[in-house]
């Protein structure tokens, strides 16, 4: 039996695929970014790119090396020059519908990034996308958090809601997001004000804590969180015959990943603190002089978070002078607790139980971080109904290599999630 969400769910799939097999790096998703704009433009969509959807002075963790070569690749693969000079070398996209007719503003927000993981691409494997041939062209990375089924929903909610323009009233706001992972793109983003006259926004994500066949509605949770990069300066010397002319960036770092561990925790909320990379050193019997390191913390409140982003400085800024080097400390990504209103929550309640055959629960509270709480503060402040909802698959669990969304089964309760919240907003 089909229904009037069966004749979107082709394209959408093979929007998805298409986005998996060439994933993109936070601040590098030329490619992604000029397949959304296209297709919003060839939907009648206003289209706004790059610059005009980002403030450049807000943009956390982006290297400016990485991006240059990004955007030659996506022109060697055909993205007309044209598209890449409007977007100025920064990614991300807001489609607009202005159906002309009085009526709340309406954000939906999706992400676009993936993530430096290695993906199965022999089908022996098992993987879906390496049995199905769909799986990354680019060594190194991989869409293994969903953000692909994300862009490819949104480019089908653009089309469900052109189709149905003459029933809608109101704007619609499509916000494709660059560089969720670190979050390091939606203070940019909210800096240039793509959500400062939305009513409601809405965000979801597939997977996570919501299993197949559920839809989860969060009403608290994500941790606020501060993400740090730190290069180490040291002296090198030789290590045998004259120790004492060195200054060892390496220690200098090893101590700081050592103490990061050992900050004190805090009654205003539950805390976290990880050291996922460190890289100094050329030989065994060099002085280290330089050393990167890439760590972050999170809070259970902003409270929390700003307790240990406030340690974590005094513990690196004093291993570095502890052992002389310099050290240039920066932060690169943040986000925020989640907020929501009561409006907001109802709505997507309602929304939930018109998707056929699915559990319909509450959300538990999150780990884990999003980047776009800060887009919802924005909208919280003034006034707006933000909110945020999980569409269920079977994984192994989000960020490793054998993560997939099994898109043909659970992409089109996510679909319909956004349209019927989409029909009650706008309708």
């Amino acid at each position: 039996m089909t229904d009037e969400f069966d004749a979107y769910m082709p394209e959408l799939i093979e929007t998805r695929r298409r986005i998996h097999r060439r994933p993109e790096t936070g601040w590098t998703e030329f490619e992604t970014t000029a397949l959304v704009a296209q297709r919003l433009e060839s939907l009648g969509f206003e289209v706004h790119l790059g610059l005009e959807v980002i403030d450049p002075e807000r943009v956390m963790g982006r290297s400016a090396e990485e991006a240059q070569q990004a955007e030659e690749r996506a022109c060697r693969a055909g993205v007309p020059e044209e598209l890449l000079a409007r977007m100025g070398g920064y990614t991300g996209c807001v489609g607009v519908l202005r159906t002309g007719r009085p009526g709340p503003v309406c954000a939906f927000r999706y992400d676009l990034d993936a993530l430096p993981i290695n993906e199965p691409t022999d089908p022996a494997s098992g993987h879906l996308p390496a049995v199905e041939g769909f799986a990354s062209v680019f060594p190194g990375k991989m869409h293994a958090c969903g953000h692909d089924n994300h862009a490819a929903i949104g480019l089908a909610v653009a089309r469900w809601a052109r189709d149905h323009e003459a029933g809608l009233r109101g704007t619609l706001k499509l916000i494709f997001q660059p560089a969720e992972e670190g979050a390091r793109g939606a203070a940019a983003m909210a800096a240039r004000g793509v959500v400062d006259d939305a009513d409601w926004l809405i965000c979801g994500h597939v997977g996570t804590t919501a299993g197949p066949g559920e839809l989860q509605i969060a009403d608290r949770g994500f941790m606020a969180t501060t993400k740090f990069d730190a290069d180490f300066k040291g002296c090198p010397s030789h290590a045998g015959s004259s120790p004492e002319k060195g200054r060892s960036a390496l220690l200098a770092a090893a101590n700081a990943a050592v103490m990061l561990s050992a900050i004190p925790r805090t009654s205003q909320g539950d805390t976290r603190v990880a050291v996922g990379k460190l890289v100094s050193g050329s030989a065994r019997n060099i002085t280290p002089a330089d050393a990167h390191m890439e760590f972050e913390v999170r809070g259970e409140t902003a409270e929390a978070n700003e307790f240990m982003t406030e340690r974590a400085e005094e513990v690196v800024r004093g291993a570095a002078s502890m052992t002389g080097v310099g050290v240039d400390l920066r932060r690169v990504g943040q986000g925020s607790t989640l907020v929501t209103t009561q409006a907001a929550l109802g709505l997507l309640y309602e929304a939930a139980r018109a998707v056929p055959g699915m559990k319909v629960m509450a959300a538990p509270p999150c780990p884990g971080s999003e980047d776009c709480t800060v887009l919802m503060h924005r909208v919280a402040q003034h006034g707006g109904n933000p909110g945020y909802f999980l569409f269920g698959c079977s994984h192994h669990g989000h960020h490793r290599p054998d993560f997939d969304t099994q898109d043909t089964v659970s992409d089109k309760p996510g679909f319909e999630m956004w349209v019927q919240v989409l029909k009650r907003i706008l309708g």
